[in-house]
């Protein structure tokens, strides 16, 4: 009876342990599609008639990710006083907002009126737009909600009327997609540190060999003028000799 009790406490420990065991692997899967579903976001991509890359979260909630995994080089556009879509172009390496043509901000700004409910019905709206890092949000914002570090770097195109013919343009070259944007922020902060590193490599080269030229050009200065002051004294000496045959055996030297 006590080896049949004592197996009885065995199997019951085994069995806990496989519950546990079981569990713990049931917390790490679900962790694991967690994380998959926060990377696996669907986005929707353009390809405006200038090139560039356009694109768009599905909803508000790829909205947030959005506006967290952004980069350096897009650009923001939103209906101003509707609700509308978050449509960000993304500019080339090096530009600047005054780098992007009317006819791809006009564009934009009318891709995202179609992309707005309110704003869609509205004869003619105002589009808001400023770069992503001008961006601003917060954990007390609503979901999909955002505001600007600075007012002054945000732009408006006013009056923005509805075109069939650039919406339809641009949504013939929609394609959907699941990108890992933390992973290609990741990528892009990596590739932007190697620049300034390379950057801060060239400065100081340049600097150095700056330094060398003044450094030379000073030491020929000193070295003329030392040359200068020795003929000086001795072009005197020969001037103030009155005997022509030391002016003649000068000459020689020289020449």
């Amino acid at each position: 009876r006590s080896r049949s009790r004592s197996r009885s406490r065995s199997r019951s420990r085994s069995r806990s342990r496989l519950e546990e065991g079981g569990g713990r692997r049931r917390e790490r899967d679900c962790w694991q599609a967690i994380r998959h579903e926060r990377r696996a976001k669907m986005v929707f991509y353009y390809t405006s008639s200038e090139g560039y890359m356009v694109y768009m979260g599905k909803d508000k909630f790829e909205n947030e990710d959005l506006i967290k995994y952004g980069l350096p080089e897009d650009v923001w556009f939103h209906v101003d006083n509707y609700s509308s879509a978050h449509v960000y172009l993304r500019m080339n390496q090096g530009q600047t907002l005054d780098d992007i043509s009317p006819e791809t901000i006009l564009e934009m700004c009318t891709f995202v009126k179609a992309n707005s409910i309110e704003g869609s019905k509205q004869r003619i709206v105002d589009v808001v737009y400023t770069r992503w890092k001008n961006l601003h949000k917060t954990p007390a914002m609503e979901v999909g909600s955002v505001s600007f570090k600075d007012n002054s770097r945000v732009r408006k195109l006013q009056h923005v009327q509805k075109n069939n013919a650039i919406v339809n343009d641009l949504n013939r070259t929609k394609e959907e997609r699941h990108p890992d944007l933390e992973a290609e922020q990741a990528e892009r902060a990596a590739e932007w540190r190697r620049e300034q590193k390379r950057k801060k490599q060239e400065q100081a080269r340049k600097e150095k060999e700056e330094r060398a030229k003044r450094e030379e050009e000073k030491r020929l200065r000193s070295y003329e003028g030392i040359m200068g002051e020795e003929n000086k004294t001795y072009t005197d000496d020969v001037q103030a000799t009155e005997d022509q045959s030391a002016a003649v055996a000068w000459e020689d030297d020289f020449m």
